[in-house]
């Protein structure tokens, strides 16, 4: 299969880190050119930088995102406009509003759209998610602690005011969800810049908890899922999945759409992060 050619939106740490080296390793796909604010740190990336985001996109096939929510929002919808697949970033907006406008875009364009929750394409989560099915699963439990909100360089802007219900629960939430169904109801308290408890009722049934913290010198992830045939776990994966995003994401955009984690996946999870906000700040 010939490599996709991909645009990247943004050069921060993470495009840095993770996006650049991605795009770029191949076989699947091709690092075709970046656009970003600052021209001058898109520059150490070593790929072709474009002053405006429509010469990126008359240089790809598709274009991956590496920007806060509210930005990738925006941008993304002017690439599908474009024609462009995307490769989003969690959450797939900072709002419901933008959420449900960018999924309604790329359902009118017909475009391909794949979601980076970059635990889903973990070996490790993928062989959690077939145990689950195996149990008849009841409920579940979920805890992931970090120092993410302590400094760093991931310690940005729209992460230190939205905390962690829209920057961790994305991935945690997703969990649960192809664990124990679809969630359908959801009730949250705490702090998002603190400690965050949710209860999450779902289609199957089945209710799970789930517990957040950014702001904590210790790291912990644990998931446990109980059923009538006994119960299955998940903590810390030393899987690096990106290879497994790239792979998808070329396949994703040679079949014309069609992977679980869409952007329609996105806009269900910013329906249960929106209404837990809203819960958290009344």
């Amino acid at each position: 299969m010939e490599p996709v050619s991909v645009g990247l939106v943004g050069a921060g740490p993470w495009a840095e880190l993770a996006h650049a080296p991605m795009l770029k390793s191949g076989p699947h796909t091709r690092l075709a050119g970046v656009w970003a604010r600052r021209p001058e740190v898109a520059a150490r990336l070593g790929v072709p930088v474009y002053e405006r985001i429509e010469e990126l996109f008359e240089v790809c096939e598709a274009v991956a995102f590496c920007v806060p929510p509210g930005v990738q929002a925006d941008l993304a919808e002017r690439a599908a406009r474009a024609g462009k697949a995307l490769l989003l970033e969690k959450p797939l907006a900072d709002s419901l509003e933008n959420a449900e406008r960018l999924a309604g875009v790329i359902a009118e364009t017909g475009v391909a759209s794949q979601m980076i929750l970059t635990m889903r394409y973990a070996r490790a989560t993928r062989d959690f998610l077939a145990a689950c099915r195996s149990i008849e699963p009841l409920g579940g439990q979920a805890i992931s602690v970090s120092g993410a909100l302590l400094g760093g360089d991931f310690a940005t802007p729209w992460r230190l005011e939205r905390g962690a219900i829209l920057d961790v629960a994305p991935h945690v939430v997703d969990l649960m969800d192809a664990a124990l169904g679809t969630i359908t109801a959801v009730r949250a308290h705490g702090d998002p810049l603190r400690w965050v408890g949710l209860l999450l009722e779902h289609e199957s049934g089945a209710v799970s908890e789930v517990s957040l913290c950014q702001a904590s010198k210790d790291e912990m992830q644990r998931f446990v899922i109980v059923g009538r045939d006994g119960l299955v776990t998940l903590g810390h994966s030393d899987d690096d999945p990106l290879d497994v995003v790239a792979e998808e994401f070329a396949q994703t955009v040679r079949q014309g759409g069609g992977h679980e984690l869409d952007a329609q996946r996105g806009l269900h999870l910013q329906r249960v992060l929106a209404e837990a906000e809203r819960q958290l700040l009344t």
